[in-house]
């Protein structure tokens, strides 16, 4: 039988949205990665599986392109909300989440940080803010968790980390058991990032919505910026909002890029 999937993509950073809440669709690390190959699948940085929720308007299931389940992504939160339209309650392995479409973009609710190194989580108990460990020029990095796990660092120019080679070597450092998100920014000014991200799963990203969470959060705590941030990524820009001891709050663009349908048995669970 064919299954019906739609091509998102929220700056860049791309899906494939099944919407599974009528009728099941079976899918498993292997099914997801042979989706998500650019190649020989349909192609996408993240494979989406909407499901029926006993606790949200809709269960939202994450898979990389690898096809490893993850707990959050905050670009496909918006591309979700974009679809179903309206104010949405949405559940992620990470937790609930909200969106809400609105003219400007779509905002989601990502909730607060986690902040503690065993909700990173890290291997052992270190300062969160300013973490005692490095690899070559990339040093003290600011380690916080919005569903999934990041690490930031700071630098004086994000573009001239050789992020390619060192993402790959910290994303899967014994340090972090769940492996990691590794992101490089620099302050462009009082309110103003520039990033970059290298993804757990995924690689190199044009955008990454946890990621500029995690790194506003990061800038906000360290004094470096205010509690309202535009965040650059080489995909565009995202608002992200920090009210002192609330919800990171979210917005930026979603779109539509195209639908069509795959048969069941060519791409097995």
């Amino acid at each position: 039988m064919p299954i019906s999937f739609r091509k998102m993509h929220g700056l860049g950073n791309d899906f494939v949205v099944i919407d599974a809440r009528e009728v099941p669709v079976a899918m498993s690390a292997h099914r997801a990665a042979a989706l998500a190959d650019r190649r020989t699948g349909i192609g996408c940085d993240q494979l989406i599986l909407l499901e029926k929720s006993e606790v949200a308007d809709v269960k939202m299931r994450i898979f990389n392109h690898d096809g490893s389940e993850v707990e959050a992504c905050g670009n496909a939160s918006r591309a979700v909300g974009l679809l179903l339209g309206g104010t949405q309650s949405i559940e992620t392995l990470g937790g609930l989440i909200h969106s809400e479409a609105r003219t400007e973009g779509v905002s989601v609710d990502m909730g607060a940080p986690r902040l503690g190194w065993d909700e990173i989580p890290v291997a052992y108990a270190m300062d969160t803010l300013d973490m005692p460990v490095g690899w070559e020029d990339l040093e003290n990095p600011v380690g916080v968790n919005v569903g999934n796990p990041h690490v930031i660092f700071f630098v004086p120019d994000a573009d001239a980390v050789d992020l390619e080679r060192l993402g790959p070597l910290i994303e899967c450092d014994p340090l972090f058991p769940h492996k990691i998100n590794v992101n490089v920014a620099s302050v462009v000014g009082t309110d103003h990032l520039k990033l970059r991200v290298w993804e757990r799963g995924v690689g190199l990203t044009r955008a990454c919505g946890t990621g500029a969470c995690a790194t506003a959060v990061a800038a906000i705590r360290r004094k470096l910026t205010g509690r309202k941030v535009r965040v650059d990524l080489p995909g565009g820009p995202l608002t992200i909002a920090w009210p002192d001891g609330g919800n990171i709050d979210m917005t930026g663009p979603a779109a539509l890029s195209f639908e069509g349908t795959f048969e069941d048995a060519d791409f097995p669970a």
